[in-house]
């Protein structure tokens, strides 16, 4: 059968996409563009802000309004957390955040009785309880066609339960990759041409602490080095209580690890963290900064930020822009805050949309004057750039420094070549270089 996937959301959903592409190729079948025909139209769905529903929604609306004759198959993180809806749009298959291969097999069946008979039946349906999940879910190693940079999902599920999210109730209790296991797939990965693996997963910083086996991140992080030598390790977003002096003396040992940090914020005001219920404040996480500063040469330390949170007064939102100027981030992703019904933020007294919604666009001017600064910074400097595909503009080849920056050129034929670059300036948002000779 033909099956055509939309991803929306995060890394690991990306990575859950791959995989699920890779495993329907290995039974035989052919993935295509999702503007294709298609015998199957897979929305692998997201559910971390009210937007990232809309869009769910809509997808299958889409995929159902468009295609009256193909089977309409949703998973993921919305319809793990909103199935009755999911159901009520018409999908045909209907999964949530759980066994991957499982949904893949009621696919098939489901293509299988529409060839037969093509009247509509009852949905096929396997959303399980998330909580009840034990064990990590195997699934097969391999990147995206085309692509340079491989993802390698090595944690599932949060314990952190934060008052505004909903990932907790969608992925479950933290589950994890042996350090075996991914040192096996990172080398598949290898062999298959990567030049870059990002370690990802819903929680990293929690990886291990399921296995019980006294191990963290950072003897996970060595072992892939050691399995992988010159393939270039990015982590994904970490949370403050991962860098200690520890995990910094030890990662800075590492050759190839990318020397950027998404080190999740969510806000810079200490009443605020409390709100949330962060498990940490503005001090620890300073010191955070400060150690991975110290600790790399030049790093790139990138956030998240969320505006006009509950009981958000302007005094506090002051506090968060002054403290995110002393952290100088190199790039952030800032979003007014989204009720997330059953969490227990949704049940405190919200602030206006326009409030929140300005507070972000002042947020992201700082951010703006940040990201320019430290990209000033790189001019001068030689990187060492993953190229990965030709630019808009003629001549040009994009690729991405070791910090994530991004790096044009006047070349051709790049793909998959790491070259060093000489950093001759910058428009504020990209860096533009010239090749060595």
């Amino acid at each position: 059968m033909k099956v055509a996937i939309y991803t929306l959301g995060c890394k690991v959903n990306q990575y859950e996409t791959q995989a699920m592409e890779q495993e329907l190729r290995a039974r035989g079948h052919e993935t295509v563009p999702f503007s294709q025909e298609a015998d199957a139209y897979v929305i692998n769905t997201c559910s971390v802000t009210a937007a990232g529903d809309q869009k769910s929604r809509q997808a299958v609306h889409r995929a159902r309004r468009e295609h009256p004759g193909a089977v309409v198959a949703v998973c993921g993180c919305w319809s793990q957390t909103h199935a009755a809806e999911a159901r009520a749009l018409g999908a045909d298959v209907l999964a949530g955040t759980g066994d991957r291969m499982g949904f893949l097999g009621l696919l098939e069946r489901a293509v299988r009785e529409r060839e037969a008979s093509p009247a509509k039946n009852a949905p096929l349906e396997a959303v399980d309880p998330p909580f009840e999940r034990r064990q990590f879910e195997w699934l097969p190693a391999g990147g995206l066609e085309g692509r340079t940079r491989a993802l390698l999902k090595v944690e599932d599920g949060c314990a952190n339960f934060c008052s505004y999210c909903i990932i907790p109730y969608a992925r479950g209790p933290v589950r994890s990759l042996p350090m075996g296991e991914a040192a096996v797939q990172a080398l598949e990965l290898k062999n298959q041409g990567y030049q870059e693996i990002v370690l990802t997963g819903i929680e990293i910083s929690s990886w291990g602490r399921d296995l019980c086996q006294g191990t963290t991140l950072i003897d996970l992080l060595e072992a892939v080095s050691a399995a992988v030598p010159g393939v270039r390790l990015r982590l994904g977003s970490l949370e403050p209580r991962t860098v200690t002096e520890e995990f910094c003396e030890r990662a800075a040992l590492l050759p190839d690890l990318c020397p950027q940090f998404h080190l999740s914020l969510q806000s810079g005001c200490d009443a605020t963290l409390l709100r949330m219920r962060r498990k940490y404040d503005t001090k620890r996480y300073l010191q955070a900064v400060e150690l991975l500063k110290k600790s790399f040469r030049h790093p790139a330390v990138t956030t998240d930020l969320i505006t006009g949170f509950p009981g958000e007064t302007e005094e506090e939102f002051l506090e968060t822009l002054a403290f995110i100027q002393k952290c100088g981030f190199a790039r952030m992703h800032i979003f007014p805050y989204s009720e997330r019904p059953g969490t227990p933020a949704a049940e405190m007294e919200q602030l206006p949309k326009a409030l929140r919604a300005e507070r972000a666009h002042r947020a992201a001017g700082a951010a703006a004057s940040m990201r320019r600064t430290y990209l000033e910074e790189c001019v001068g400097r030689t990187e060492e750039v993953l190229f990965e595909q030709p630019a808009g503009e003629a001549g040009l080849f994009l690729g991405h420094a070791p910090n994530y920056a991004e790096v044009l050129v006047e070349g051709q034929g790049l793909h998959n070549l790491i070259r060093p670059v000489n950093i001759i300036r910058t428009d504020g948002e990209s860096l533009f270089g010239e090749l060595e000779e």
